[in-house]
């Protein structure tokens, strides 16, 4: 039984933009109840207008939450739970969680307002939406359910120029991995969503706009397509390509990252000039299933 079924909750962060809200249309697609929420107020209500093609869908509720605070986790979870407690012990607890939010920002070293921003959403947002549905979903033994987090490329192959967005994204990687080992045993399973470059809010793709897609972006709707496809092959690891980086371009630049570690080479050899020769001559040769 997939967890994209009718009748199953879905709730998904950052879901009133970008790929939280194709995710969210590919789950009403499968007949699904969904939530999404968004500390962003304007961009809710349009989602709401969305995904309810201007009428009214009882199969959609949104609510306007912080993820950065716990506190609002424990009501958001109370008010999902409320609106769809009918049936079963469980009922009103999603089947599909899909911990989304992030934010962009960007600083440097000495400004502490842009390190607590960052990870207090793209790290914490998603440490509270654990912690506060993990318990329960991992002890329901009757239907299968699934965890999507997502992730970055930053937070794989580290490029300078964004430090607290990239130890943010590697902190998730790794809560990710180990959420998918403790709950190997159990009828939930974890992904790892890692977006290539693509057209989200954060590049201005929000409900209402009208700015167009950059060639060498793929759309939400691509990405929430590809994790589709690769939940229901029980992937983990969802790395997606775009119009410019395609998948053997994306595994060489991983493999030169954890290349740095295993060489005992200075971090960061990519975009160092002693070593950008080296690098493109391995990156140009390279035979990614033998390396």
């Amino acid at each position: 039984m997939s967890v994209f079924r009718q009748g199953a909750t879905a709730l998904i962060t950052g879901g009133s933009s970008g790929i939280g809200l194709a995710v969210a249309q590919l789950c009403l697609e499968h007949g699904m109840r969904v939530a999404i929420a968004d500390k962003n107020a304007e961009t809710l209500r349009l989602a709401q207008e969305t995904l309810s093609a201007g009428a009214g869908n009882p199969d959609v509720e949104v609510y306007e939450a912080d993820v950065s605070e716990e506190e609002e986790w424990i009501t958001l979870a109370a008010k999902v739970r409320e609106r769809w407690k009918g049936g079963g012990a469980y009922a009103g607890m999603p089947d599909f969680l899909m911990l989304n939010a992030g934010v962009g920002t960007r600083g440097s070293w000495g400004e502490g307002e842009y390190f607590q921003k960052i990870f207090d959403t793209n790290l914490y947002g998603v440490v509270n939406g654990l912690n506060e549905f993990v318990p329960v979903i991992q002890d329901r033994p009757d239907r299968p359910s699934a965890i999507v987090i997502t992730g970055s490329k930053q937070g794989i192959t580290n490029p300078p120029g964004n430090a607290a967005y990239n130890a943010s994204k590697a902190a998730v990687k790794s809560l990710a991995e180990h959420l998918s080992f403790d709950l190997k045993d159990t009828k939930t399973t974890v992904h790892l969503l890692v977006p290539g470059w693509t057209f989200t809010g954060l590049s201005g793709n929000t409900p209402g706009a009208e700015k167009e897609k950059p060639s060498g972006a793929w759309s939400a709707s691509q990405v929430a397509e590809l994790m589709y496809q690769k939940i229901q092959d029980n992937k983990f690891y969802i790395i997606c390509p775009d119009n410019d980086v395609n998948e053997i371009t994306d595994k060489k630049r991983m493999l030169w990252s954890v290349g740095d570690v295993v060489n005992e080479r200075p971090p960061l050899t990519r975009w160092r000039p002693e070593w950008k020769e080296d690098a493109e001559k391995w990156m140009s040769e390279v035979d990614v299933k033998k390396a």
